[in-house]
């Protein structure tokens, strides 16, 4: 009996563990992207695992030419959310062109 009881209790003490949040972690560095107006944007230290939809740019007019100066890697989605089957992932110090079109990002 006493086997059974420490077993329920170990079962119950990792599942509690695996439930807890986990602290957000960031990539370090700068994920530089050009909006549809041309204008560069910066995203500074970006949160890893998380989706970020990118500023300046739209459905008609996505942003383009990433560079992804951040110690993560990171997968740009033509569309937001990160959805679609339209994406690229790029390595730590990766650069693209004008011919990339993006609207959202995530790091890994």
């Amino acid at each position: 009996m006493r086997m059974r009881q420490a077993a329920v209790t170990a079962v119950g003490a990792l599942a509690l563990l695996l439930s807890a949040p986990t602290p957000a972690i960031a990539a370090s560095g700068d994920f530089l992207y050009k909006t549809s107006s041309g204008q560069e944007a910066t995203l500074a230290d970006p949160q890893s695992g998380v989706c970020i939809n990118l500023d300046g740019t739209s459905e008609q007019d996505p942003g383009h030419s990433p560079r992804n100066f951040t110690d993560a890697t990171a997968t740009v989605f033509l569309d937001t959310d990160c959805n679609g089957d339209v994406y690229y992932v790029m390595n730590p110090g990766k650069k693209l062109g004008d011919r990339l079109k993006l609207r959202s990002v995530i790091f890994s």
